[in-house]
């Protein structure tokens, strides 16, 4: 624990070290910037005819546009860096996923442990098949379940209880009216999670496996089974 809370510790002390360096970097721009913008325009006004000076309108012009960048530029580096430290944020807010089962619609890798399904069904059907597919699409199995069961353990064992290699599965849920076909969905399967990162705007967590789903994806969590 003391190892987790200092490398959080790290994480903000870091944050908050580069946005303050890129403010600064940015302030220094655009002060450099201003220093000149003046000399250009005490050039301006040393070289200008006498018989026809430029407006003083026009200066004040000149001032009032180059204010509006110097606040836009400014403005543009703290939304930027504000954006980075909430990232930071949200990783160590899905930071304590790692090492938890994952809860998603995802295939899910098969080493020899067990696999919870959790399986949706059509409206009205009156029975339900998992068909279960490698990671070549091939049906390996087709297995008949409860109509409202709530979750399937998959030990991983063919119908002559011969055990499957180790591959990535993915389960099929066909439900039934009357012998016919109303539906085929994706069931939900618990996976551990590896690895949580940022991408762009998003939080992405890799699962076991190399499967990689956005955080919004992830429909519960729970501590990992062995």
């Amino acid at each position: 624990m003391t190892d987790v809370a200092a490398t959080q510790s790290s994480v903000g002390t870091t944050s908050v070290t580069s946005t303050t360096s890129a403010t600064a970097d940015a302030e220094r721009l655009v002060s450099s910037d201003f220093e000149t913008f003046l000399k250009m325009m005490t050039a301006q006004v040393q070289n200008q005819d006498p018989l026809n000076p430029m407006d003083s309108s026009e200066y004040a012009s000149q001032l009032a546009t180059f204010s509006s960048v110097e606040q836009q530029v400014l403005t543009n580096d703290l939304l930027r860096n504000l954006g980075d430290m909430l990232g930071g944020n949200a990783l160590q807010q899905y930071g304590s996923w790692v090492g938890m089962d994952a809860l998603a619609r995802v295939p899910a890798e098969f080493t020899g442990n067990p696999i919870v399904i959790r399986p949706d069904y059509e409206p009205n059907a009156d029975s339900a098949i998992v068909a279960v597919r490698n990671s070549a699409g091939e049906v390996v199995q087709r297995l008949s379940i409860p109509v409202g069961q709530e979750e399937v353990l998959w030990a991983g064992h063919d119908d002559q209880q011969n055990a499957l290699p180790d591959d990535v599965y993915r389960f099929e849920i066909e439900s039934y009216e009357n012998g016919e076909l109303t539906g085929t969905t994706l069931a939900s399967v618990y996976t551990r999670v590896e690895e949580i990162r940022n991408q762009g705007t998003s939080v992405v967590v890799r699962l076991a496996g190399g499967i990689e789903v956005e955080s919004t994806q992830v429909n519960g969590l729970r501590s990992a089974q062995s």
